[in-house]
């Protein structure tokens, strides 16, 4: 076959978006998670080939994060003590109980001051094991405190969008016709510019089977602000050219509806640019409700501010 007789797919910017059609042909569940993670698994790789120790140790929580730097710290020193306790019980000057309990008790107390390098002097190595394994120790203990160090740095000084979404994106009156809108406010005090966002949905087709699936750009009535010092309700207006016009409630929870998001702005105070990630699913798409507002009187300053707590509150129906 030549190459003009080869058939040509049709280009449409909109049908994919990196999921791939078997991704969003065979999908039962959401293609993105409030948080901004994905549903698509990868497996055939050995345990040791997917690992990123070091992505895993910048991206988990803080608390994980010091359990896991506990976590080595008693475990090291547990081995460590064993050790010392395996060298004999004249390995160590200074370590005088007589029970096996007892000195195993000495040399892990003695191991943390030598792994951290504090060396009180009550206790000290003796026989020429001991001294082998102190040095083997000193140098771990080096090692570690730059590794650890260096990873807490790192996360400090990773810049991360903090973006909270309202819990729930509406369909309501706007300006003699309907949208489709949330809200996002930064959860932190960092200053962000130049925020843009992009807003997609992804649905079944009219007249297509239960797996042909449908990427749709949403138009926003503005994609982009220079400033974002606030909130911003991101508004998509249902007009003749939104592919949600004349689409009743029923229609739209029958079409197994996603709104996929995409936000990147500029923070200022690390100098780089930032993403943050979230969909709507159905459920979470109310018909018929308005946002509280959540501007709060002007001080007598004239300052304004923003209750980030009624960033999911509605007015009354």
């Amino acid at each position: 076959m030549t190459v003009e007789q080869r058939p040509r797919a049709t280009p449409d910017a909109s049908s994919d978006l990196g999921f791939g059609s078997i991704v969003a042909r065979e999908s039962r569940t959401r293609f993105l998670n409030r948080d901004g993670t994905f549903n698509v698994r990868r497996s055939g790789l050995r345990f040791w080939e997917s690992l990123s120790a070091y992505h895993h140790l910048l991206t988990v929580t803080w608390t994980r994060f010091f359990t896991y730097v506990g976590i080595y710290f008693v475990v090291a020193n547990t081995l460590f003590a064993a050790a010392y306790v395996a060298a004999g019980p004249t390995a160590l000057s200074g370590a005088e109980s007589l029970t096996l309990s007892g000195r195993f008790l000495q040399a892990f107390f003695f191991s943390i001051h030598t792994l951290a390098t504090i060396g009180y002097g009550n206790v000290s190595p003796v026989t020429l094991a001991a001294n082998i394994l102190v040095a083997i120790e000193s140098l771990t203990g080096l090692i570690a405190v730059a590794v650890i160090a260096g990873l807490s740095f790192a996360r400090f000084a990773r810049p991360v969008a903090d973006i909270l979404f309202s819990r729930n994106a509406i369909v309501a009156p706007y300006q003699q016709i309907t949208a489709l809108m949330f809200r996002i406010v930064n959860r932190k005090d960092n200053q962000l510019v130049d925020m843009s966002a992009k807003v997609l949905l992804t649905r079944r087709k009219k007249g297509g089977g239960l797996t042909d699936r449908e990427f749709l750009a949403l138009e926003l009535e503005r994609d982009r602000v220079v400033f974002f010092p606030l909130s911003w309700t991101i508004v998509h207006p249902i007009n003749e050219q939104s592919p949600l016009w004349n689409v009743s409630e029923a229609e739209f929870q029958a079409s197994d509806p996603e709104i996929l998001i995409l936000l990147y702005g500029f923070d200022e105070t690390f100098s780089q640019t930032v993403h943050a990630r979230s969909s709507y699913r159905e459920a979470e798409i109310l018909w018929n409700a308005r946002f509280k507002s959540m501007f709060q009187p002007a001080d007598e300053h004239g300052v304004i501010s923003v209750d980030i707590r009624l960033l999911n509150e509605l007015n009354p129906s």
